[in-house]
């Protein structure tokens, strides 16, 4: 049928003027990088007096601020293995698995897209995190630690853990190193640990990343950047007597931040994503709140934010030349919707808790008026 002229105007204003979906598939992003901080609530860390102004002005003038975007849980391990593999919280991971032990599941069968039930830590060689998708598609990864080997005699400089059953000691900062093994959620998967030099390629100190930026093949698909206990604000006053919180945190982002933005691998496809793990306490009705029907594992002792359902509204910035500068969404996002967009983006089954029916990837909220390749 051939359309009038007044017909083809009307279907082009259709086209311009109706809503997208938020859901809408993300664009054709190559490079994914992912910086997580510490301990920090949307309204502190995004507010008009906020003390991070790189972050919360900068940053969120040049992308999107996700205002709406919540942890799933307390304390902070537990939010880690969410990003990375969908897995809901259990009692020893909301407790950042005060002894380094195995995850015992609860029963032999796993349930939708392999969310499984159990305590414990390190999860069997049968549960698949985003890692083992990637390689499983021929796409790349590297988790870039501060600090991880740092004093040698704590732990390697490569796929730092504790001993199996042993109790933790990489958790707290010291005097010479101040790396967490709770902010590394590579060390829990027995299908990444058991392979010595599968994680010693892949898990590695922060020193290495300016070099992999320096070209496209070196840059991964997938990066994950996590900063020392001092650097992504967890603690304040730092382990050294220097100040901590959101400063550092501002100064540590000033730092990267230009170096990945400026790196070829993002100039021509890359998507940076800086977010935390959790809000600032579990103690807080409004810090321990969630979205997106998120639920709690069935016989849990308590819910996934302590004292309520999340881990609170913590907010996102996402940068990308697929994004207008100074976007807002308030679309509902959560750690399980940014596991989903990392495996839309590329061609990736939703694992576990990303594959719920209230979880949304990342859309044209986000992407939707941005310059498309």
């Amino acid at each position: 049928m051939k359309l009038s002229t007044a017909g083809l105007v009307l279907v082009t204003l259709l086209t311009v003027c109706l809503p997208q979906s938020a859901n809408a598939a993300p664009p054709r992003i190559g490079h994914v990088v992912v910086i997580v901080l510490e301990n920090q609530s949307f309204s502190v860390t995004f507010g008009k007096d906020t003390p991070a102004p790189y972050l919360g002005k900068v940053l969120t003038a040049q992308g999107a601020l996700l205002r709406r975007y919540y942890a799933t849980g307390h304390a902070s391990l537990d939010n880690y293995i969410t990003m990375i593999s969908g897995q809901w919280p259990n009692e020893d991971t909301q407790r950042d698995c005060g002894v380094f032990k195995e995850f015992v599941p609860s029963s032999p069968q796993s349930g939708a897209q392999g969310q499984i039930s159990g305590r414990g830590c390190i999860y069997p060689s049968f549960v698949k995190s985003l890692p083992d998708q990637l390689e499983a598609k021929g796409y790349t990864w590297r988790a870039y630690m501060e600090d991880m080997g740092k004093d040698p005699s704590r732990e390697r400089a490569t796929c730092g853990h504790s001993p199996i059953g042993a109790h933790e000691t990489l958790n707290e900062a010291t005097i010479h190193d101040q790396y967490a093994v709770k902010h590394d959620p590579f060390m829990y998967f027995h299908s990444i640990i058991d392979d010595r030099a599968r994680c010693d390629t892949h898990v590695v100190p922060l020193d290495r990343l300016a070099t992999d930026l320096a070209t496209t093949g070196t840059t991964s698909n997938f990066t994950y950047i996590v900063p020392n206990l001092c650097n992504d604000g967890h603690d304040h006053p730092c382990v050294d007597g220097t100040r901590g919180g959101l400063p550092v945190i501002d100064s540590f982002l000033q730092k990267w931040v230009p170096q990945i933005l400026n790196s070829p691998a993002f100039q021509k496809d890359g998507l940076l994503v800086v977010t935390f793990d959790e809000a600032d306490s579990a103690d807080s009705e409004e810090d321990s709140l969630a979205c997106c029907g998120e639920e709690p594992m069935p016989g849990a002792a308590f819910p996934p934010g302590g004292n309520g359902p999340g881990g609170g509204r913590i907010g996102a910035v996402l940068l990308s030349r697929f994004i207008v500068g100074g976007t807002v969404s308030d679309q509902p996002y959560n750690h399980y919707s940014l596991l989903r967009t990392i495996e839309d983006i590329f061609g990736l089954d939703h694992l576990a808790g990303a594959g719920a029916a209230g979880v949304q990837t990342f859309g044209a909220d986000i992407f939707g008026t941005g310059t498309r390749p």
